[in-house]
């Protein structure tokens, strides 16, 4: 039964210069107990389609010329706002992105959930909180009744979902809306959320739209795939022939530039460009200026009708059966692998890291004294080659960004030491002139680039910035060529330079904080999440752009991440932490081939696969512990599988919660495990 019909919806913007044709003739159907998964990058007007079925924009500027928005045969683009209000969140719930935004700051959780039931449930308060805490319960919260009455400042990433997840099931709603609601989470945060998502759906029959950029997700989790770019529908189908049978070539290049641990070790196939903005006025095709088989029919006219093709629809004229286009270019293109890199034989490390600890003393009382340590790194020792690259995964909390920052000296070790380029001086000891020496040498570039760059600086200013400290005896002339030099190496205009931080897309301005870094030929870089946020097709154009400037400056990374598909390609070497200690060390062909610790075996098992028949994980269940009170013996031992099937099983497990395991060789790879040759 169908429970919501969007069709031929545009969603316009008026802005002072042009009109913005957000969603310009999308048209879908969704029925009861289904998953509809939307796809394409950022600017395709994905969310805004969303947002336009919950009639969340405001009158003033926003306008439908065509279009209805059809819930049990009820046009919403005919409710007044009253009616509106009694739908959203009854009948049509959403998740956001962005969990902290959508909680109110100044109300506890309790309160939270409960306000839907109150308002359109008209149960009592005291009858709303029981539902809540129950919600809480069913959603895997641990100590529900305490998180009720807790703020959302205090709760985890992970937590903070879950907690908007229940306020949107709170009245059982017909339709669920899911805006990329595991983005900025782990993989085995995100494991749990949608395995939850998924249950939940099942037991209450409801219709599910789930916005992502992840086609990994919506293998696992979607029944039908649309595909959206530049405000129009391109391709719908059923997840099986999307996926696996993609027929417009926006989409073959979509699926194709995704980073996959399986994948052999080569140059990703990134979508050259970007999506244009909705204020551009187009002739034809909108993917056209992007695509390999293009034609001056595609540049001319209207967008291509939608035409039906093995199953499903395309809009393509490829496929247009009265006279189809002949593809110009063959569609399985020869991949580069990519060599595999070691160092030179004459050279050391390019970076040495002995017994490093980073603890923050939490103070308490009158006298401020120390009452405990959170040991956010403990006694970590690592390597780092010229042109070589070590990734640190892990999930949130296990103190892999206060590694990279204390390597940096942006944050106080507590002690042991670092060695770069063999020289006797000791990163963390050093005074502010050997340190600005240093700094030279060692970089940095952070996951969100728009907070990093400075919104009141030109490009040319932020680049320069550091050459003014570093390479005084440069002119202003000399500067200014190197500046431009290193921009179009990094694949911008010289003339870029000019401009501000907010006139370029998320892309752009990573590539600006990479040219930042590399402009004064650093020797190391550290690479926090510097991916994360990008759409798969920016991340691929960001991975080979990286991988291009180590192989020409023999570069070594340091590349903190969370996402084990991106350590395939760009990694030689793999650290997994855990509260601030390395659990497994080796080489990445070892670490993603054959695991051999618990905790990294769930990381990988926890990754989202292009597979056909691919289901949903088993979740790692829980969170990362406190670092300010880490559990006894193995800290990993609450939630390991493994210890949990010993214990089923009648085996001796007992020194997990007794003593902490050494870091040991086995095989190639280090471990701390006490059992390293058992498989969970």
């Amino acid at each position: 039964m169908t429970v919501l019909h969007v069709n031929n919806l545009q969603t316009w913007f008026q802005t002072n210069d042009a009109t913005a044709k957000a969603v310009d003739g999308v048209s879908f159907m969704i029925d009861k107990g289904k998953t509809l998964a939307i796809v394409g990058e950022s600017g395709c007007g994905k969310t805004v389609l969303a947002t336009s079925v919950m009639r969340l924009f405001r009158r003033s500027g926003v306008s439908h010329p065509t279009g209805q928005i059809l819930f049990r045969n009820q046009d919403l683009l005919t409710f007044s706002e009253a009616e509106m209000q009694a739908v959203r969140g009854r009948h049509i719930a959403m998740i956001f992105q962005e969990p902290m935004a959508a909680l109110n700051p100044v109300m506890k959780i309790a309160d939270q959930i409960a306000e839907p039931m109150i308002k359109h449930l008209k149960v009592s308060p005291d009858a709303a909180r029981k539902q809540a805490l129950g919600l809480l319960e069913q959603l895997g919260v641990p100590a529900p009744d305490r998180v009720m009455d807790t703020w959302p400042h205090t709760l985890s990433g992970g937590m903070r979902q879950r907690v908007a997840i229940a306020m949107a099931l709170a009245c059982k709603p017909d339709v669920l809306i899911a805006d990329e609601p595991t983005t900025a989470l782990d993989v085995t945060v995100q494991a749990q959320i949608l395995r939850i998502i998924k249950d939940l759906q099942k037991s209450m029959g409801m219709a599910t739209i789930l916005i992502t950029h992840d086609l990994g997700v919506v293998n696992e989790i979607a029944d039908d795939v649309m595909v959206m770019y530049s405000g129009k529908m391109i391709e719908k189908g059923t997840v099986d022939s999307v996926l696996f049978s993609p027929k417009h070539p926006y989409t073959e290049k979509l699926i194709a530039a995704v980073p996959a641990v399986d994948k052999p070790k080569q140059k990703l196939a990134a979508i050259e460009g970007q999506v244009k903005p909705a204020t551009t006025s187009f002739m034809g095709c909108r993917f056209a200026e992007r695509c390999e088989d293009v034609t001056d029919r595609c540049r001319s006219g209207d967008h291509p009708a939608v035409f039906s093709a093995d199953g499903h629809d395309v809009a393509c004229y490829l496929f247009d059966k009265s006279n189809p286009l002949t593809r110009r270019r063959v569609t399985s293109e020869k991949k580069t692998l990519l060599a595999s890199k070691s160092a030179p034989a004459d050279q050391g490390p390019i970076l040495e890291v002995k017994d490093l600890k980073t603890w923050f003393p939490v103070q308490a009382g009158i006298l401020r004294r120390t009452v405990a340590n959170v040991k956010a790194v403990d006694d970590i020792s690592l390597k780092v080659n010229p042109g070589q690259t070590l990734a640190i995964v892990g999930e949130s909390g296990c103190g892999k960004s206060t590694l990279g920052q204390s390597i940096l000296r942006l944050v106080k070790a507590t002690s042991g030491s670092a060695h770069l380029n063999g020289s006797p001086t000791n990163i963390l000891e050093a005074n502010r002139r050997e340190l600005q020496l240093m700094r030279r040498q060692m970089q940095i570039i952070f996951q969100d680039p728009f907070a990093s760059l400075n919104p009141r600086f030109s490009v040319r200013e932020i680049i320069d910035e550091g050459l003014q400290i570093h390479e005084k005896q440069l002119s202003a002339e000399e500067r200014d060529q190197r500046i431009s030099d290193v921009l179009q190496e990094v694949g911008l205009n010289a003339e870029s330079r000019f401009r501000y931080p907010h006139e370029f897309s998320g892309g752009q301005r990573q590539r600006i904080a990479i040219a930042r870094a590399i402009v004064l030929r650093p020797k190391i870089l550290v690479l926090d999440e510097a991916t994360s946020a990008l759409d798969v097709s920016i991340q691929a154009q960001v991975l080979n752009l990286l991988q291009d400037i180590q192989a020409k400056y023999q570069l070594a990374y340091i590349f903190i991440t969370h996402n084990l598909g991106v350590v395939r390609y760009v990694a030689d070497h793999v650290a997994v932490m855990y509260l601030g200690k390395i659990l497994e060390y080796g080489t990445a062909d070892d670490i993603l081939t054959n695991p051999r610790h618990p905790y990294t075996q769930k990381l990988l098992g926890s990754i989202p696969q292009i597979k056909k028949g691919a289901t949903l994980p088993e979740p790692l269940i829980g969170d990362v512990p406190s670092p300010m009170n880490p559990p006894s013996g193995c800290q990993f031992h609450p939630r390991c599988p493994l210890k949990k099937k010993m214990d089923a099983t009648g085996k001796d497990a007992s020194s997990c919660a007794g003593k902490l395991p050494d870091l040991k060789q086995k095989g190639s790879n280090l471990i701390r495990c006490h059992f390293p040759d058992e498989k969970i």
